[in-house]
């Protein structure tokens, strides 16, 4: 039987893929426009969040007048519930001084 060689593979040459163009350094003129150009996008939007921030500061005042019209109109009725309370108390005590002339008078015909 013959002798059999083995193959010989020869591998291809591999293509490096070609490396992406490189972008031109910015010209420092069109650094600054941009810098600019950021700059001026973020003022805007501080300008805004400001804004935001004075109207909620403008909703915060309304609503504390509010609680403080709340706070006097409640400060006002416990005013009127506290003198109707002195009141009760008084006619209270006025009863039960009434009530102990009673009982002292019944005791004292009682004794008699």
């Amino acid at each position: 039987m013959p002798e059999q060689t083995s193959a010989i593979i020869i591998a291809f040459p591999r293509m490096q893929p070609a490396a992406p163009p490189q972008p031109a350094a910015p010209e420092p003129r069109d650094r600054l426009q941009q810098a600019l150009a950021a700059l001026e996008l973020a003022l805007a939007e501080q300008r805004r969040a400001v804004a935001r921030w004075r109207d909620s500061l403008g909703e915060l005042r309304g609503s504390v007048q509010g609680l403080g019209a709340s706070l006097g109109t409640y400060h006002d009725r416990l005013g009127t519930l506290a003198a109707d309370v002195d009141g009760l108390n008084r006619e209270a005590r006025r009863m039960e001084a009434w009530a102990d002339g009673v009982l002292s008078h019944e005791a004292a015909e009682r004794d008699a």
